[in-house]
């Protein structure tokens, strides 16, 4: 079920368990994790794209693995918050993952992602990360941001502040 804004997808969770967050690119695909009370989002790892059944099916194990309730999919809009091909691209693949049995009836959230990916940089930046590392990090940490978001959204539908 794709819902269609994060009060529709907190009703379709139940009351614990982890979330996934998503920030599918063209190559790769970010992968953060939150814990089981939903407050925390933590970058988890990088998944190189090669054939969606590939991924999808790299992706449906780190759920089952994680015991992972909903999934939060970063959309790519304009800055003027318009929608270009990437959001379509995204919207396709979340349409996509809503059918691949092995993930199950999944909810998923798209959360928009305007400059998820220029915070992440500026963190890493001021962790003094070496250029080599954040290329290896950057997907998964603009990932952890985008479920940080979606988090601290559904905190506050949940009574959470």
């Amino acid at each position: 079920m794709i819902a269609g804004d994060a009060a529709e997808f907190a009703a379709a969770l139940p009351p614990l368990g982890a979330l996934m967050g998503l920030d599918p690119g063209t190559k790769t695909i970010g992968v953060a994790v939150s814990d089981t009370m939903r407050s925390v989002a933590t970058p988890l790892r990088t998944v190189k794209r090669t054939k969606f059944t590939a991924d999808a099916a790299e992706l449906a194990a780190i759920a089952g693995d994680r015991r992972i309730a909903g999934i939060v999919l970063g959309l790519p809009r304009n800055m003027d918050g318009t929608e270009g091909p990437r959001a379509q691209s995204a919207r396709a693949f979340a349409r996509n993952l809503e059918r691949h049995a092995t993930l199950g009836p999944l909810p998923i959230l798209f959360w928009d992602e305007r400059l998820s990916t220029v915070a992440a940089e500026r963190a890493l930046l001021e962790a003094d990360t070496s250029r080599k590392r954040r290329e290896e990090v950057i997907d998964h940490v603009a990932a952890a941001y985008i479920l940080q978001g979606a988090l601290d959204r559904l905190g506050v539908i949940g009574g959470r502040t």
